[in-house]
């Protein structure tokens, strides 16, 4: 399941891109986003050298969709219930304003609280585990305890088990 965590990472980064900088376009910038995370891409961005005299990437890898289909789908969600997620994270932070959260932290945790809220397929304890870890690679040294104190309170509410699917 690596393209998962893979998936979650780089919707996190473009939540965080959204989050900076609304686009106009948000399908468009989607498209734009997803071209430049494939694995060639990525590889092109580290050495331009290594394509030659072609500027043309190879088509994504089996990896690369999988990624971009489990992502997109966690993006759009997130982007579709934006106003409850917020809602639901400042009712948790007491007497701290949700705009003075760090705004990776505050994307990791509209992700994860989408996946709780959202995606019945996926035990509530693995999407915290992987919220941490996310906010422990992409954030601050404390935001991995932040984030992990925020959707533990939030996962007592959930009407669901915490272990298990319910698919």
């Amino acid at each position: 399941m690596r393209h998962r965590r893979l998936a979650r990472e780089r919707a996190v980064q473009f939540l965080f891109q959204y989050d900076l900088n609304p686009p106009g376009n948000p399908d468009e910038a989607l498209d734009k986003f997803w071209a430049s995370q494939t694995a060639a891409a990525i590889d092109e961005e580290k050495d331009p050298a290594s394509w030659g005299e072609s500027k043309e990437l190879p088509p994504p890898s089996t990896e690369d969709n999988a990624v971009r289909l489990f992502g997109e789908k966690l993006i759009r969600g997130v982007l579709d219930q934006m106003e409850e997620l917020d809602n639901i994270i400042s009712k948790e932070v007491k007497n701290w304003d949700i705009n003075r959260i760090a705004k990776v932290d505050r994307s990791i945790l509209r992700l994860a609280i989408y996946e709780m809220f959202y995606r019945e397929d996926i035990p509530p304890v693995v999407t915290i585990n992987e919220a941490i870890d996310i906010a422990k690679k992409f954030s601050t040294e404390k935001s991995g305890s932040f984030v992990n104190g925020i959707l533990d309170k939030i996962k007592t509410k959930l009407m669901r088990p915490s272990r298990t699917s319910n698919t």
